[in-house]
């Protein structure tokens, strides 16, 4: 029997399931995109938490290793 979970996070929708073998699936939606609530020039540059885990930012923070991310020019696809 297969274990079904359906989650409406801010940027998709997914469905997880557990086969029989203990595999964890993911089936996500494209829209409506991470791009839906903040500029597509500035994403990645920090940290998107789902509302119920907002009163949680601050422990989460403390534990996330620092990311750096590299300037891209615009064009550059190297």
């Amino acid at each position: 029997m297969l274990s079904l979970k359906m989650h409406c996070l801010s940027g998709f929708n997914a469905i997880y399931f557990l086969d029989k073998g203990g595999i964890l699936f993911e089936v996500a939606t494209d829209p409506p995109g991470f791009a839906h609530d903040e500029p597509v020039a500035s994403l990645g540059e920090s940290l998107k938490l789902p509302s119920w885990l907002e009163p949680n930012r601050a422990q989460i923070e403390q534990i996330l290793l620092p990311v750096t991310l590299p300037y891209i020019k615009k064009g550059d696809q190297s």
